[in-house]
Order: C-alpha cells, then sequence, then structure tokens
C-alpha cells in the first residue's frame, strides 16, 4: 500500500504536542486512520470487496470489482466524506473537540487549525456525531435522575424583557434537558491503562456514566417513559421531589431527596448529575456562549462522550472518537437546512426558537 509498516504499528500520541508532531507526516497520518477505519484489513467502503489496490501517486484505493466510483480515500463512507480538509487537520479538531473538559469553540479550532470559523464548526459538528453512542445498554444499580433547563439567564436580560419572558420558576422559554447517571459498581477500582491502538472501554473498570437527551416537558408521562426506556426494573432510582418522578414503584425502587431539606439521605442524592449538569453549563455558557435549541442534542452528546470516558488518557479517548466516525455522514445543508427540516437530518434533535445561552 506503499506505507510503513512500522508506521500502521505505531502507538498514538500522548500529548497535544505529541499529536502535533506524529501528524505532521502525511503517511504517518494516513497509516494511522487507516488502522483506525480497517482495523481488520481494507475493503471497499461501496461494495465490500476487499481486492483492492492502492494507488500511491493519487493516496486512494480502486476496488478490482467493476462498479461505478471504484475509487476511494479513507474519508469515503465516514463523517468526513467530501471534505477538502487534510487529514492531519481532521485529526487535531479530533483531539481538541474530545480532549477539552469544557468544549472547545469553533474560533479556537480556526485558529488552532488556520481554517475559517464555518468549516470549523462544521467540523466539530461532525465530530460530534461520530462521538453519538447510538445503541445505549441500559442503566442498572443505582441511578440518579434529574432534568435542567438551558436557556439565557434571567439576571442577564433588560428588565422589559425578563418581565414579559420570565413566568413562574423562569422555565418558560428554555430547554429542558433529561439526564441519567449510573453510579460505578467498584468507587476502589482503579482503571486499567492500555497503551495501544487496540484499546477497548468495555474492557477497563467500570464508571459512573451518564446520558443526557432533550426532552419536551417535565410531566409524569415523559419523565417516566425517559425511564423506563433507559433503565433496567429492579434498579434504585434517586431523583428530587419533583412530582412527575411519583409512581416508579414497585418496577424501580424509587429514592428522593427534598432539595428544601436537604441534598443527601444517606446513599439517596443527586450529586451525580447535578455535577455532570455543572460541566455541561460551563460547555455552554462559558465556551460556546449561545448554542441553537435544534443544535443542542449535539453538545449534550459531546459532553456525554468526555464524561463518561474521562478515565481514559487524551491518546485512548482520541482513538474511541475515531472508532465512531464510520458509516455515518452529515452533510452541510442537512446542518444548516430550515428549522423543520433539520430534526430529522441524523434522527435526532428538538426544535426549538429561541438562542440557548
Amino acid at each position: 500500500m506503499g506505507m510503513d509498516a512500522e508506521h500502521t504499528q505505531s502507538k498514538y500520541p500522548k500529548t497535544l504536542v505529541d499529536a502535533v508532531r506524529y501528524f505532521a507526516d502525511p503517511e504517518v497520518t494516513l497509516a494511522f486512520f487507516v488502522r483506525i477505519r480497517w482495523p481488520h484489513g481494507i475493503f471497499c467502503p461501496r461494495c465490500g470487496g476487499t481486492d483492492v489496490h492502492f494507488l500511491t501517486k493519487y493516496h486512494r484505493w480502486e476496488c478490482k470489482t467493476k462498479h461505478n466510483k471504484r475509487q476511494f480515500t479513507v474519508k469515503v463512507g465516514t463523517i468526513m466524506e467530501d471534505s477538502p480538509l487534510s487529514l492531519d487537520k481532521w485529526a487535531v479538531a479530533f483531539w481538541l473537540e474530545v480532549n477539552a473538559k469544557n468544549s472547545i469553540s469553533s474560533y479556537e479550532v480556526m485558529r488552532a487549525l488556520g481554517i475559517t470559523q464555518k468549516s470549523a464548526w462544521f467540523m466539530q459538528q461532525r465530530i460530534r456525531l461520530a462521538v453519538q453512542t447510538g445503541s445505549f445498554e441500559k442503566m442498572s444499580g443505582r441511578v440518579e435522575a434529574d432534568e435542567t433547563f438551558i436557556g439565557g439567564l434571567a439576571r442577564n436580560m433588560h428588565k422589559s424583557k425578563r418581565e414579559r419572558v420570565i413566568t413562574g420558576t423562569g422555565g418558560a422559554g428554555k430547554t429542558i434537558v433529561m439526564g441519567l447517571l449510573e453510579r460505578h459498581t467498584d468507587p476502589k477500582s482503579k482503571e486499567k491503562v492500555i497503551d495501544s491502538l487496540d484499546y477497548n472501554p468495555k474492557k477497563s473498570e467500570k464508571a459512573s456514566r451518564v446520558k443526557a437527551t432533550v426532552i419536551s416537558d417535565t410531566k409524569k408521562k415523559t419523565l417516566h417513559a425517559e425511564i423506563h426506556n433507559n433503565i433496567e426494573a429492579g434498579s434504585e432510582v434517586f431523583t428530587d421531589e419533583l412530582a412527575g418522578y411519583r409512581g416508579l414503584a414497585p418496577e424501580f425502587v424509587h429514592g428522593f431527596v427534598n432539595h428544601a431539606e436537604q441534598y443527601v439521605s444517606g446513599h439517596v442524592h443527586t450529586n451525580g448529575i447535578e455535577n455532570f449538569w455543572a460541566l455541561l453549563k460551563r460547555a455552554i455558557k462559558g465556551t460556546h456562549v449561545s448554542v441553537e435549541p435544534f443544535h443542542l442534542f449535539r453538545y449534550l452528546e459531546a459532553e456525554c462522550f468526555r464524561f463518561n470516558n474521562r478515565k481514559m488518557t487524551d491518546g485512548q479517548r482520541l482513538v474511541a472518537a475515531m472508532g465512531g466516525m464510520d458509516g455515518k455522514r452529515l452533510t452541510d445543508k442537512a446542518l444548516t437546512g430550515a428549522l423543520e427540516d433539520h430534526p430529522s437530518s441524523d434522527g435526532n434533535g428538538a426544535g426549538g426558537a429561541n438562542v440557548l445561552k
């Protein structure tokens, strides 16, 4: 294929400086992406055939089976398809997005990679698609459930707008996000560090994990549906005193705390998911400043990915994120199209009219 065997077996970089140096060599970068994309051998993304040969001059492959578009690159069939940006920029963009605890703004990516802000934003949205979990194994054991409101702060509004917009508890006009956090099973366990491209997160010790999704309201029907769809029957579910959570028993062992009186009652509390909300809101308010409601689910997926893989090293997290780039596509038209068309572009999303801040 025209690349040294040692390149395909190279260990991934461990720091950002290592990453910039590592991906400076186009041959090494291509070998790295091939190793992630095709761990069991290169095949044609259009027909699935394995009888392909490498065209050294063009840095692409050609399928020997006769069909349309026989030539392909490592980008075809991934989130990077049709992107004119080089692989080294994609690799660094992946690194920046998945390893920044509070995410990273498109303007920072723009300056780091020397591209336009529009291109940086589009890259980040594609990367957020790559880290979407898709099917999610049901949670079990002890699970915390809570909801939060994402939107403009009342104290930042002009008095006239605040009087017009803010009603009741202040949730009107904001987007509601529900979160579920499964507590780790062994707090004394230590994460195993596996220094190889074959790192498999399933092999590591179990740590607490979270799932967050946009919901339409905080009614009992909505909250119960999310809990039943994502938590195994018989599990312990801990919530606050919100009336919408009542009636979970006998299918679940339901414990709750009244935050007007206390925040912890033995092992019953929601401090874990509250910690996640703090991370999420620092990312949205501190880094991104404003997020369109119909893009919010992408930011949730990215924050969940960083949280759920926080025990990994930066290099391992990079490999885990790249492992999800295959078989996904997000076009600029689908991403920036009309609001009524957008939510169905990749099977997720929630419409809205306000900018979240």
